[in-house]
């Protein structure tokens, strides 16, 4: 299998199911984060285990020229591509970019040489992809912000603001946001994905909605260190 032969998804475009962009966020524009209990949590981190463990074979068969394994970890690892590249780039350059992320895994796919760090080795790939799109960019470019009372915004455009509001938190809460606000994702996915710490995933989550509560409400413009 060549890079070549891999499939731009519905054209290029967010190949997964989930929240739309330009749309709602779950919940609304209310950005409404509902804690999971420790059992719920158990649940989900033994889920993350076995699709980690399922994962590492789709690596192992994707090195091995297995089309079908790189395209089933294209569809699993879509969305946190997808979320890493939103809370850092302008929203037109996401979707490329995405395609430009699972290209350049493909190519550098047999220099992992642990299969199950792939989510976490993916997500540095995204990482260093952004940072590459603004050395090259003109220096223009950057993320839009909206700038209007909430109160008076439809759905749509609460929304945008919303992400707006989520793109000037500091970045280790802004990832992590759009990972679980507009990707979708639990708690206990986003670490699994990404190979963060499950305990730093759940400060990230309740830190960063209590400011962006804080920021959408008015009350504070100060962030967290």
């Amino acid at each position: 299998m060549d890079a070549r032969d891999i499939e731009l998804h519905d054209n290029g475009r967010h190949p997964v199911s989930g929240p739309p962009l330009d749309g709602e966020f779950p919940g609304g524009a209310r950005v409404e984060f509902q804690e999971l209990t420790p059992e719920e949590e158990n649940s989900r981190e033994m889920q993350a285990e076995t699709i980690r463990s399922g994962n590492a074979a789709l690596v192992a068969a994707a090195r091995a020229g297995d089309r079908g394994a790189f395209d089933e970890l294209y569809r699993n690892y879509a969305r946190m591509v997808h979320g890493i590249l939103l809370a850092r780039v302008p929203h037109e350059a996401v979707e490329d970019l995405v395609q430009d992320v699972f290209l350049q895994a493909f190519r550098q796919l047999p220099r992992l040489r642990d299969a199950e760090a792939f989510g976490g080795w993916l997500a540095a790939v995204a990482r260093n992809r952004a940072r590459d799109h603004f050395r090259r960019a003109r220096p223009s470019s950057e993320l839009t912000d909206v700038h209007t009372a909430p109160g008076n915004l439809s759905a749509e455009v609460e929304a945008a603001a919303a992400l707006s509001a989520i793109r000037r938190l500091p970045e280790a809460y802004r990832e992590t946001l759009i990972l679980r606000l507009v990707e979708g994702m639990s708690g206990p996915e986003i670490a699994e994905r990404t190979g963060l710490a499950h305990g730093s995933v759940r400060v990230n989550l309740h830190r960063g909605m209590k400011l962006l509560r804080e920021r959408l409400q008015g009350r504070s413009t100060h962030a967290e260190p």
